[in-house]
């Protein structure tokens, strides 16, 4: 039964990604017709419409495998063992005296080299 709902939903998808085109469309034509109205005007427009298109998009097969993709990642994210804040601290800490060394080292050698040259060309 699951099989033959996912064949007609996807049957209709063509028909629903071609409704969220045109949405995106509209707004986009929209906000180009509309262009000596206010600016507040036509973003709500363009908001409005592209949370229709939004809207449409997850009814699609497609859309609701983002949305599941969405709410497994947001799960995972809730796993994570994020750092203290001394580890936090202490990492960026060493991150910013390698990129200072390495500023410096690299500075170094191109004085030298552009010393070389001068003596080189003349």
């Amino acid at each position: 039964m699951k099989q033959s709902a996912e064949v007609q939903g996807s049957r209709f998808d063509a028909a629903r990604w071609a409704v969220v085109v045109v949405l995106v469309v509209l707004a986009v034509a929209g906000n180009a017709y509309f262009a000596d109205q206010a600016l507040l005007y036509r973003a709500l427009g363009v908001v409005v419409l592209g949370v229709a298109a939004a809207a449409v998009a997850l009814t699609t097969t497609k859309g609701r495998e983002l949305a599941e993709l969405a709410r497994g990642s947001r799960k995972e994210i809730q796993r994570v063992v994020w750092p203290t804040r001394p580890e936090t601290i202490q990492t960026t800490a060493i991150v910013l005296v390698a990129v200072v060394l390495v500023g410096i080292l690299l500075w170094l050698i191109d004085t030298l080299l552009g010393w070389a040259m001068s003596g080189i060309i003349g």
